[in-house]
């Protein structure tokens, strides 16, 4: 069996709200926005949906509540796009829980969170690179540099 996470969906109390801070804090564009469900396409073979709490709580069988124990991450060209991101995220509604600085691993980093709570970094490693056919390569990087 291959590893694989094709689809990352996210129980959100108010559809609208997130729909604004990923749309327009983060800059996404909706691979299909329905008014009950909001997809994003956030990688290769890779997507993130947007389904509201209630819905998400039937369709499971199981009570859901908003925001998570885990973090979602973006990474970003440079320590500028970090700070122009969380900007804008917070515009549209983000709390930003840290703002950005460097990070411990060696590059530049803020945590924000949505309108549910979920919890994002947004950060710059250079560490980070993705190859043409979408492996992940992951470097150390000197925390001095």
């Amino acid at each position: 069996m291959d590893q694989q996470l094709n689809m990352v969906t996210l129980g959100v109390e108010d559809l609208a709200a997130s729909r604004r801070f990923y749309s327009e804090g983060l800059g996404w564009t909706p691979l299909l926005d329905l008014d009950e469900v909001v997809f994003y396409q956030v990688g290769k073979g890779v997507a993130l949906a947007l389904f509201p709490l209630a819905d998400l709580a039937a369709d499971t069988g199981a009570p859901a509540t908003p925001g998570t124990p885990f973090t979602l991450a973006q990474n970003l060209g440079s320590p500028a796009e970090v700070d122009a991101a969380v900007a804008r995220a917070r515009e549209a509604g983000a709390k930003v829980l840290k703002e950005p600085r460097r990070a411990a691993f060696g590059g530049y980093h803020a945590y924000v969170t949505d309108p549910d709570g979920h919890r994002w970094e947004i950060c710059h490693n250079p560490g980070w690179s993705v190859a043409k056919d979408g492996t992940v390569r992951l470097a150390a990087v000197d925390p001095e540099t």
